[in-house]
């Protein structure tokens, strides 16, 4: 059951690192001091509502076909996670991968969250990484476990925002180094690598 929860961890924790506008607002709300709380309950919660929806959406949708369309999404998934992967390792290399806040004035919350809304659902990766690929994972595991997992992967999203808000003011000098984002690009790469030879494997790709 643990391999279960620290697999949607991992998973969930890997695909939220990556740099994008929703992380670059939290962590300026955060070094601003406003609305830090709600910003980051706002996208943990988000986060938990899509994981939540593609793990029982993919589960009816896979019960309902017959033969190897499991084994097929395991593949899908493998090929997924290994591109993110490779995204990032290419990315660990690049001179600009740097975490830039810009200084504006501060808004009240109902503004602020209209905002962060938008980047959070219009952003179409987050239905492919919460909806479709955690989703897709989660059919390595039945009953109790896919909740585990699920379980697990809301808990990154939850650690992750929380710790980004209310860290930014400590982690911002360090994220401006070039070196930090290579080392963190890294560890993702490895991670969702390890996690995709996996699938590979459960689906008889390899």
């Amino acid at each position: 059951m643990i391999t279960a929860f620290l697999t949607g961890f991992f998973l969930g924790i890997s695909l939220i690192l990556a740099i994008g506008a929703q992380n670059a607002f939290v962590l300026r709300q955060g070094i601003l001091g406003k609305h830090v709380f709600f910003v980051a309950l706002f996208c943990a919660l988000s986060d938990a509502l899509l994981i939540s929806i593609g793990v029982a959406g993919v589960t009816f949708f896979v019960d309902i076909l017959v033969g190897q369309i499991s084994n097929i999404l395991y593949g899908i998934s493998a090929l997924w996670l290994s591109g993110y992967g490779i995204i990032r390792l290419a990315s660990a290399f690049k001179s600009n991968n740097s975490f830039m806040i810009e200084a504006r004035k501060p808004q009240s919350l109902l503004p602020t969250i209209a905002i962060l809304s938008i980047l959070t659902f219009a952003n179409p990766h987050v239905y492919l990484d919460t909806m479709i690929l955690i989703g897709s994972v989660s059919q390595q595991f039945n009953g109790a476990n896919k909740f585990l997992f699920a379980l697990g992967a809301s808990t990154a999203s939850f650690i992750f925002f929380f710790s980004l808000a209310y860290g930014s003011k400590f982690l911002s000098p360090v994220m401006q180094r070039r070196n930090s984002w290579q080392i963190l690009d890294v560890i993702i790469a490895v991670i969702m690598f390890l996690i995709a030879v996996k699938l590979a494997y459960i689906g008889n790709w390899l």
